[in-house]
């Protein structure tokens, strides 16, 4: 019995609600331009807060809203460097003695590897 009341209804698929009686929010068109040349509108209530930009459905660009005002660039900080950090834990003084200190012990080394390579020369000569 039951199954016989459903038939011919599809569930979920069909809205028997009608739009009589209703009254739907005010609602503004917005029109934007894509650098590309593409120009689109989208639908907003009135009271919401409009965008000056918003992605172009069409290639994913930021489109600018038509007669409105440039979104302002954010400030950022600038992008700190190695040196910069180097700065902030050792004083110039300090880096140019750990400099000399890393070109000694450098050269030492470079001056065995010398030394080493004139006695391997040697032992295959004789």
């Amino acid at each position: 019995m039951a199954e016989r009341a459903l038939r011919g209804t599809r569930l979920g698929a069909t809205s028997y609600e009608n739009d009589r009686n209703t009254d739907l929010a005010p609602r503004q068109e917005v029109t934007y331009d894509c650098p590309r040349g593409h120009r689109f509108s989208i639908t907003f209530a009135t009271e919401a807060e409009i965008p000056s930009s918003w992605e172009c459905r069409f290639c994913g660009d930021s489109a600018l809203m038509v007669d409105g005002r440039q979104p302002e660039e954010k400030k950022g900080k600038p992008a700190r460097t190695h040196w910069d950090m180097l700065l902030e834990r050792r004083s110039v003084e300090d880096l140019e003695e750990v400099l000399a200190e890393r070109l000694a012990l450098l050269r030492a080394r470079r001056k065995e590897e010398q030394e080493h390579m004139r006695v391997a020369r040697q032992r295959q000569t004789v």
